[in-house]
């Protein structure tokens, strides 16, 4: 939503062409450019698709109170496998783990640009833990959204909904991983 004020596109009228072709980019059935001519670029504007990339990419940060403590406490006593799964272009998904320095905290990344489904599809979450040769029941899967931890749960994984960083390592050790 920043970036669409940023740049003064209507919310309404992104709303209206954004679900079904979001779906589609976040699958990698459409790339960056096909995916900001259906939603964006359908009529002229007084910005570039380049412009608006960088919009997008300018929102990507760690947020204030986010897990990365917790995520760097993980990696360093437990020697635990950690993965992330998410919904999001395969550029932008790239992006962010260079941006961020992402790939000393996880050991793999399923994105479902590259994957070809998005979470809360249970398969994802199948396919995430059977890739780390691991059964559902043997992770945790940490997630802000409701509706992912709860496709998370139905397949078997410790679902934890994201509530600060304190409540996550409260649920953690409830799950036996010393911080």
């Amino acid at each position: 939503v920043r970036v669409l004020k940023q740049l003064g596109i209507p919310l309404e009228e992104y709303e209206a062409r954004h679900p079904e072709a979001n779906d589609r980019w976040e699958k990698g059935e459409l790339s960056d450019e096909e995916f900001m001519k259906e939603t964006v670029f359908f009529k002229e504007r007084s910005f570039t698709p380049a412009d608006f990339i960088q919009a997008l990419r300018a929102q990507s940060k760690w947020l204030p109170g986010g897990a990365r403590n917790v995520i760097a406490a993980l990696r360093r006593p437990n020697g635990l496998k950690m993965a992330m799964l998410n919904n999001e272009s395969g550029p932008l998904n790239d992006y962010r783990i260079a941006t961020f320095g992402l790939a000393q905290f996880f050991d793999a990344f399923f994105c479902s640009a590259y994957i070809g489904m998005r979470k809360p599809d249970p398969r994802m979450f199948r396919a995430g833990a059977a890739m780390l040769h691991f059964e559902p029941e043997e992770c945790a899967f940490v997630d802000d959204r409701e509706n992912n931890c709860a496709a998370a749960a139905e397949v078997g994984m410790h679902a934890i909904q994201y509530q600060g960083e304190e409540a996550l390592r409260k649920a953690l050790g409830g799950l036996g991983v010393r911080l």
